[in-house]
């Protein structure tokens, strides 16, 4: 587990397409595009596992506090501990840098979101767009909440 290299970041956003692919047997998608190499620039880290990236996870600064903002795997090397090991890696990074807790947004009834984040001591604390509004930040796409019930959660560090 380490901070990306900058020649890294151009392979990303294939990864987290890849990621995604998962989403269609539950018949979640098409989703938004995968973030741009210029979004990772400007994450507050972006960690990743493997050399390539097998993984890799997003922290993002919203209103100051440390924001899940990805988490991907790739299919290929899934259900082996990467996205857990990624999760406890983001979550020691924000810690390390001062912040109290570590919150995301997910859907709540996809088996490897909320509740593999529920594993990890994220509780859930309400529904996304109001979570993103009492920040001052948009809602979400809308084709994010076509697909099923997108919540906030937050773990303590």
């Amino acid at each position: 587990m380490r901070p990306a290299r900058a020649d890294e970041l151009v392979l990303l956003p294939a990864l987290e397409e890849a990621s995604d692919t998962l989403f269609l047997s539950l018949h979640i998608g098409p989703l938004p595009p995968p973030g741009t190499v210029a979004d990772l620039n400007t994450a507050g880290v972006v960690l990743v596992i493997g050399d390539p990236p097998a993984g890799f996870a997003r922290v993002d600064l919203l209103a100051g506090q440390a924001h899940l903002e990805q988490l991907a795997v790739h299919p290929d090397h899934g259900r082996q501990g990467r996205g857990r090991a990624l999760v406890r890696a983001a979550c020691r990074w924000a810690a390390d840098h001062g912040h109290r807790e570590l919150t995301l947004v997910t859907y709540r009834d996809v088996p490897w979101n909320a509740p593999f984040y529920a594993s990890e001591g994220f509780v859930e604390i309400g529904p996304a767009d109001e979570w993103l509004a009492a920040r001052g930040h948009p809602p979400e796409q809308p084709v994010m909440g076509r697909f099923g019930t997108r919540v906030a959660m937050a773990r303590p560090l």
